[in-house]
């Protein structure tokens, strides 16, 4: 197995992490420790906070990054990062994909957390998965808002096809994304509870703007936790565990995490 050093501080899109050693896996025999439940696979790290204490990361090497037309259907390597994928159906005229370019990643964490923007998400036009144990159809995975109960390894996804690729969408998800900051952070911080909105949610327990450290709810959009240069991972998660904390308090909702959180003690 191979392995890449990696500093998370520049690599991750929090801009927050050690510098340690990632395994990266290719052949079949790479995927044996997964087996274990005390490791992480990583994609690209766009919505991942990860901490000096991480637990044994892995990633997908270069051979899972690759898109092609077969059978009838768009497959799509894991490790194939989202620009890539939005400039594919571009150029082949596919529709459906229009949004993939505003939602920052791999394929595999695509698929993993159905990521999406508003009610176009990746599941729409997904058919089967290719795990590092089997093929799965869509209709056995239990999937919803953000969220799958898939716990093997994406190696591939296989999409349905239909031609138009459409310019007015790529400038409609384009100004749903102009609110939202470009500072370093990952994304959406909580899932949106069901008839509401966490940003708005944060920003009346009064948390919009306020800093611990450097790090900050966005005074442009309360639901992105940013990085305003050289912050902690603790500092991070106090803000986290304060935004839980208050919103529960006032509203009895508990915000759940959009992000993913890489610590051993946690």
């Amino acid at each position: 197995m191979k392995i890449k050093t990696i500093d998370f501080s520049k690599f991750s899109s929090f801009k927050i992490g050690p510098k340690i050693d990632v395994s990266v896996l290719e052949d079949e025999k790479d995927f044996l420790p997964l087996t274990k439940n005390d490791n992480e696979l990583i994609g690209s790290c766009n919505n991942l906070l990860i901490s000096d204490n991480p637990p044994p990361l892995y990633m997908l090497s270069k051979k899972y990054d690759y898109i092609k037309i077969e059978d009838n259907f768009l497959k799509i390597g894991a490790a194939t990062p989202s620009g890539k994928i939005a400039s594919f159906c571009k150029k082949n005229n596919i529709a459906n994909f229009e949004f993939v370019s505003h939602l920052p990643g791999t394929l595999g964490g695509l698929v993993f957390m159905n990521a999406g923007l508003k009610e176009y998400e990746i599941f729409n036009n997904l058919v089967q998965i290719t795990t590092d144990k089997e093929l799965v159809k869509k209709e056995d995975i239990e999937y919803g808002y953000r969220y799958t109960n898939i716990s093997d390894i994406i190696l591939e996804a296989s999409f349905s096809i239909s031609y138009g690729f459409d310019t007015d969408k790529v400038e409609m998800f384009k100004k749903m994304r102009s609110n939202q900051p470009s500072t370093a952070s990952a994304g959406s911080c909580f899932k949106n509870p069901v008839g509401d909105y966490a940003g708005r949610l944060i920003e009346e327990v009064g948390l919009k703007g306020v800093h611990k450290g450097n790090m900050c709810f966005s005074n442009e959009h309360a639901n992105f936790l940013v990085n305003n240069g050289n912050g902690k991972f603790e500092d991070a998660i106090y803000l986290i565990e304060e935004a839980q904390k208050r919103v529960f308090e006032k509203f009895g909702i508990l915000l759940e995490c959009e992000i993913g959180v890489l610590d051993k003690s946690l």
